[in-house]
């Protein structure tokens, strides 16, 4: 499985305005009941263009990232949808869809239609609705309850189906084979493994209730002692928080929710020439990677070979990243991902975990603002949520969850879609 030696971008793309909704449930929010897709990329959108101290006419092309949307958003070319929501009706537009991996694609081409030097303002969002389902024939703010059992059917979709019909539930313990590797390659015990989930469990969940845009705003303290336990160790550890597979419990899997992000691109020349009271951050590279779903072990191959791609072509080292954010649907993938990419020394994560070193306010901080978890996943939309979270980080500008130390050099993680795969560097301007 070869990697791809990369070529230099004709010049260097920083990110100089980001936006981002409410990660809820829309309809059980007063500040977001009742919006619709548009309304939400228009939210994030609009958003990030004044972050970038731009005005919607100043924007040359856009791209438009869902998920599904299809299913959870009853609309095909949606891009064509949304453009009437942020002022820039006319200009140039592309819808793209990499089920979950779509809003680190977002970054990536939006890079490249700067870089290339076709454009030199770009804004890229995505937006999915995840938490409901449109209602067919009605406008787009009417939505109804998105049950399991009408979400599982569209799971193997993202297999190759020419030669197999896979079954709804291998998806879910398809989630535990890097990380049952990763217990037998150290000699690790199923417990091992289950306090360093529920030790994750426990940091993503103290930095989700602090930021107002996450899904949760109770911690797992408090989730006990409403139901009469001592600890948020006894609640994790109990029947009400049961092992799904082998290893995954319920807090181990995705919140699914609702909501957007946009961000804006530009030559980071002009972005210096134009003064940003806040630091540009630049988009150091992309490595890409893809295996379709049945290839065993996909997301540990993506994942290596998008890591080298990124650092070949970039020259950084794994030692010069402050923080790592990660697609973390199934909460395992911190562990093994981290360790992958060079963050935490190998073997050693599941211990970083326990011991809360990966918390926002720990010397190895992995997602700050909760994670997939615990800030809530909207799909097509969590990636462009993690760029939005590390330009806010390395800006010094997340609140109560700012990391310890001002981090210069992000990394980001992410996979969806079986799979796509995406390993990008941003850093700080000097």
């Amino acid at each position: 499985m070869s990697v791809v030696k990369l070529g230099k971008d004709m010049r260097s793309v920083s990110i100089v305005g980001v936006g981002c909704t409410p990660f809820k449930n829309f309809e059980d929010h007063p500040e977001t009941r009742g919006m619709s897709e548009g309304d939400a990329f228009g939210y994030a959108a609009l958003e990030a263009i004044a972050d970038a101290g731009l005005e919607p006419r100043d924007i040359q092309y856009f791209y438009h990232g869902a998920a599904n949307p299809f299913m959870i958003g009853d609309s095909l070319t949606p891009n064509m949808q949304v453009a009437d929501w942020f002022g820039v009706r006319g200009i140039g537009s592309v819808h793209h869809s990499e089920a979950c991996c779509t809003g680190y694609v977002a970054l990536q081409e939006a890079v490249m239609a700067v870089a290339s030097g076709t454009y030199d303002i770009v804004l890229s969002g995505a937006v999915d609705l995840a938490a409901s389902l449109p209602v067919v024939g009605a406008p787009g703010c009417y939505r109804r309850d998105f049950p399991l059992e009408e979400m599982l059917p569209s799971i193997p979709m993202v297999y190759d189906r020419a030669y197999g019909r896979p079954l709804d539930s291998a998806f879910g313990i398809s989630f535990d084979n890097w990380i049952n590797d990763y217990r037998w390659t150290y000699d690790l015990t199923a417990e091992n493994i289950d306090d360093a989930l529920n030790g994750l469990s426990k940091s993503l969940r103290r930095a989700a209730v602090k930021n107002p845009l996450a899904f949760y705003d109770v911690d797992f303290d408090q989730v006990a002692l409403a139901n009469n336990m001592a600890s948020a160790d006894e609640f994790l550890t109990s029947m009400m928080n049961p092992k799904v597979t082998q290893y995954l419990r319920v807090t181990g899997f995705e919140t699914k929710c609702d909501g957007a992000a946009a961000i804006v691109v530009m030559p980071t020349e002009m972005a210096k020439a134009r003064g940003y009271d806040h630091m540009p951050v630049e988009v150091l590279g992309t490595g890409s990677a893809a295996f379709e779903g049945s290839t065993l072990a996909n997301e540990y191959h993506g994942t290596k070979n998008a890591a080298a791609e990124v650092y070949e072509l970039t020259g950084v080292s794994p030692d010069e990243v402050d923080l790592f954010m990660c697609n973390d649907f199934f909460l395992a993938s911190e562990i093994v991902a981290a360790e992958e990419c060079g963050f935490i020394p190998r073997g050693e994560a599941w211990k970083y975990a326990i011991e809360g070193r990966t918390a926002y306010d720990g010397d190895k901080p992995i997602n700050p603002h909760g994670g997939r978890c615990n800030f809530g996943h909207a799909h097509g939309a969590s990636g462009v949520a993690d760029v939005y979270e590390a330009v806010k980080q390395i800006r010094g500008e997340a609140g109560a969850t700012q990391v310890k130390v001002n981090p210069k050099t992000a990394f980001l993680r992410g996979f969806g879609g079986g799979q796509n795969v995406r390993a990008q560097i941003i850093r700080a301007i000097d």
